[in-house]
């Protein structure tokens, strides 16, 4: 059996944010303790998130893998046997204490940033000289849940589930159909025209082989860096719906 080549080609995208995203991510998914990271569970799912994106011929930044050798550095120091009778120093130093201390400056300021974001324009970069009246918020319908914006690897999350599935099924059927990337993102907008929101596997359709997933997800990737399409979920790891960014 030859084995299938995902692309020929490497695609760069600018839509990372970042080891230190990545790794709070990886936080919140776990319901872990910033305080109390457990090294050896983080590294593991931060390096299988790296093999994901190399496997796409995604460009991937030095940075993560900068703080890929970080992980495993403080995981080395944490494997290190403990003296019997440790000095007052080495009772203190924790070799995680630095990294926590970067992730809750990093999480203060995305928060921050987040809440300059929602502001509406007026009063965050035009002003004006009398106060403006406040603004209720909108009411809900029955029924209707707040959808929030996914990052980057809740997308790559969502995608390793899928082909988590389908690498079970041992399926040996061969496809000759060829597929090109243009092609996919001109299907994905055409049926986001058509009808206003899809969920990733409503994107694939019938059609579930492993090409046609990493080709979708490429298309979506690019349609994101673009911002033509914003993807969004109703709870914490629900499901992910394809929306236009402006709607025709």
């Amino acid at each position: 059996m030859n084995e299938e080549r995902t692309t020929d080609y490497e695609i760069k995208l600018d839509i990372f944010e970042g080891p230190l995203d990545l790794l709070l991510y990886l936080i919140k998914k776990n319901e872990i303790d910033i305080y109390n990271i457990p090294v050896a569970l983080i590294t593991q799912q931060y390096l299988e998130y790296l093999d994901i994106i190399k496997s796409l011929n995604l460009d991937l930044a030095g940075e993560y893998l900068v703080m890929a050798s970080t992980l495993l550095h403080i995981k080395s120091r944490l494997l290190l046997p403990v003296p019997e009778e440790p000095s007052a120093e080495e009772t203190e130093d924790d070799p995680r204490a630095d990294l926590v201390r970067q992730l809750l400056e990093y999480q203060a300021f995305k928060e921050a940033a987040a809440q300059l974001s929602s502001r509406p324009m007026l009063e965050r970069d035009v002003f004006k000289r009398s106060a403006a009246l406040p603004v209720e918020p909108r009411k809900k319908d029955a029924g209707e849940e707040e959808l929030v914006e996914v990052s980057i690897f809740e997308l790559i999350d969502a995608f390793s589930r899928l082909v988590s599935r389908l690498d079970k099924k041992e399926l040996l059927e061969i496809d000759l159909e060829k597929l090109s990337l243009t092609d996919i993102i001109n299907d994905v907008m055409e049926r986001l025209t058509r009808e206003k929101n899809l969920t990733f596997e409503e994107l694939l359709g019938e059609k579930k082989d492993r090409r046609r997933i990493v080709y979708t997800f490429l298309a979506i990737l690019e349609l994101i860096r673009l911002k033509m399409i914003k993807a969004y979920q109703t709870t914490a790891f629900g499901v992910i719906r394809i929306f236009p960014a402006v709607e025709a």
